[in-house]
């Protein structure tokens, strides 16, 4: 939806004082919550709110045959939806271009990063292999819905167990869960997007901020061998950006992943506990 010129100049205006309409700073994040445990019939299930953005993710595995040059690897599939309960400017319908491109900068982040151990998702080479579908829904857009998304599909992941899977019969019981997490990587997977707005650049947009922004860049950062890596990335919106633009981008980036890493990565390690403990607690 197209942002009244007046107040695109408002937020262009605010910026170049190193302001912002909600008082953050430039570079600084909304409050971030994490909820684990919100589906009883997913593996794995996360609530991500950061600021009024609130997504959900449902992570459902089933089994298949491996595609012809992967056979002895897992795969994996991911889907977003915008409903009309996350903003007036949605529709009921089939996944437009923005649900389509949140989906698939989602699944490269999360592919690339090495987070998911592709090869221990194969049942006998060649034959079975499981897979791992992540659906996405957004239930209240304040902008920065890609940045959350990707959070929440990575926490859904973090408490995702496999489902009892009978091997006679080559079925998976829907519903039964074993205590057998998925094969994941400790590498600090997190999606960071940065928004050119006029010669301004801003972490975690809101709504209106999102609305006035001329371009973005959205990096898929992770730890290997203790340094910060670029697993992915996407260029968003019609306007250029420049050399000096994008390499400052990409240092903010990594300012703001090693700043919230430890911060994330906590709330993660208490969303998950609680959720196990919850689950161990429910069992006997």
């Amino acid at each position: 939806m197209k942002l009244p010129t007046i107040s695109k100049k408002k937020i262009q205006e605010l910026l170049k004082q190193g302001k912002r309409l909600d008082g953050r700073k430039p570079f600084q994040f909304r409050d971030i919550e994490i909820e684990t445990g919100i589906s009883n019939n997913a593996e794995g299930s996360a609530r991500v709110k950061i600021g009024k953005t609130e997504v959900i993710v449902g992570v459902k595995m089933n089994t298949q045959s491996p595609y012809p040059d992967h056979e002895d690897e897992g795969t994996m599939s991911t889907s977003m939806e915008f409903s009309p309960i996350c903003g007036e400017r949605y529709e009921l319908g089939p996944p437009k271009i923005d649900a389509i491109e949140v989906a698939r900068v989602v699944d490269r982040g999360l592919r690339e990063s090495g987070f998911i151990d592709w090869k221990k998702l194969c049942i006998k080479e060649g034959e079975k292999v499981w897979s791992i579908n992540v659906d996405i829904y957004c239930i209240n857009d304040d902008g920065g819905v890609l940045d959350a998304s990707g959070l929440a599909a990575l926490v859904a992941l973090k408490t995702a167990k496999f489902p009892v899977y009978d091997e006679e019969t080559g079925m998976v019981k829907f519903g039964e869960f074993t205590d057998t997490p998925l094969p994941l990587e400790e590498n600090g997977l997190l999606s960071i997007t940065l928004h050119k707005i006029g010669d301004s650049l801003v972490l975690d947009p809101t709504r209106d901020e999102e609305d006035a922004s001329d371009a973005r860049l959205t990096l898929a950062l992770a730890k290997y061998n203790g340094e910060t890596i670029i697993s992915a990335s996407q260029k968003g919106g019609m306007a250029a950006m420049t050399a000096d633009e994008f390499l400052k981008s990409i240092d903010e980036a990594e300012n703001a992943y090693n700043t919230l890493f430890s911060e994330i990565d906590n709330k993660i390690k208490e969303a998950v506990k609680w959720f196990l403990d919850f689950s161990i607690i429910n069992i006997f």
